[in-house]
């Protein structure tokens, strides 16, 4: 099996590393590429909807960024233990009339011993705003170093 590093058990700064690694790949809106982070029976809670193994996470992520455009997200870590990562994040983005959104959530991951993510448990709330009010602009894919955090931008 594959390794994912950093592995747990995590330290501040691998824990960092490891929810960096995550936004990266978010951000990149490649399915396939974000699912290879999750065990083949990954476990997830992602608002209303229950998604089990990576082709449901991968056909889940297809559909979001179908529907959620121009999709901007930047994680920030809250606290790890363990095999353990909590983390809060806000992503940017619009739907296809135009109107943007700003959700704002929480995340509860674990991980194997292969640093594969077993669980993730995501609660998120959108707030629709004003193109004007955006904070999140880089172009597509990784956020670049220089760009603020979470708590930075007072998100």
């Amino acid at each position: 099996m594959s390794q994912r590093p950093p592995l747990p058990p995590f330290t501040e700064t691998t824990a960092r590393q490891k929810v960096r690694l995550a936004e990266d790949g978010w951000n990149s809106r490649d399915p396939a590429r974000v699912a290879l982070a999750y065990t083949p029976d990954t476990r997830w809670r992602n608002r209303a909807e229950f998604v089990t193994g990576r082709e449901q996470v991968e056909a889940f992520l297809q559909r979001k960024w179908v529907r959620e455009l121009d999709y901007r997200l930047i994680k920030e870590l809250w606290a790890f233990d363990g095999n353990r990562i909590a983390v809060r994040f806000a992503y940017e983005w619009h739907d296809d009339t135009g109107q943007w959104y700003r959700s704002y959530g929480n995340e509860n991951w674990s991980f194997d011993d292969n640093g594969l993510m077993t669980d993730r448990h995501a609660s998120i709330n959108d707030l629709p705003i004003a193109e004007a009010d955006r904070k999140f602009h880089w172009p597509a894919g990784r956020r670049p170093d220089e760009h603020p955090g979470l708590t930075a931008l007072g998100c």
